[in-house]
């Protein structure tokens, strides 16, 4: 009996050991470039679909919302102003660049409306974060 607990938490070591190597835990980030490849695999055709861009327009929305999400991190040491000011200028270019691409104000709400969605159903992440 000791022998299978021994061979079992083994097992669990090492199980856990490759979910850890392969980016799965202990808070890796990714690579920029393979963050927006993954998006484009993953949000890419939904955003399509749901907004009605183009291929290309799309491709230009996925990396200003990366963009976007790389000004959010390291907020959480600012004052509770400095974060709102910060979070308001990134929220003011990134709707610069999206008018840029050049997208209607109709598509910018489209694009904002299927991220807001995106956000209510992403499950909630653990310790209140």
């Amino acid at each position: 009996m000791k022998k299978i607990i021994a061979l079992l938490t083994i097992v669990g070591c090492i199980a856990a050991t490759n979910v850890m190597a392969q980016g799965g835990g202990g808070g890796q980030q990714m690579d920029p470039a393979q963050m927006l490849e993954m998006m484009k695999q993953r949000i890419k055709p939904q955003l399509i679909e749901k907004t009605k861009l183009s291929d290309s327009e799309a491709d230009k929305v996925l990396e200003i919302q990366l963009w976007s999400q790389s000004q959010g991190r390291g907020l959480r040491d600012l004052s509770e102003e400095e974060r709102a000011a910060k979070q308001k200028e990134t929220a003011d270019e990134r709707k610069k660049k999206l008018k840029a691409i050049p997208l209607t104000d109709d598509q910018i709400k489209a694009v904002d409306d299927f991220y807001e969605e995106m956000r209510r159903n992403r499950p909630q992440r653990g310790g209140g974060q």
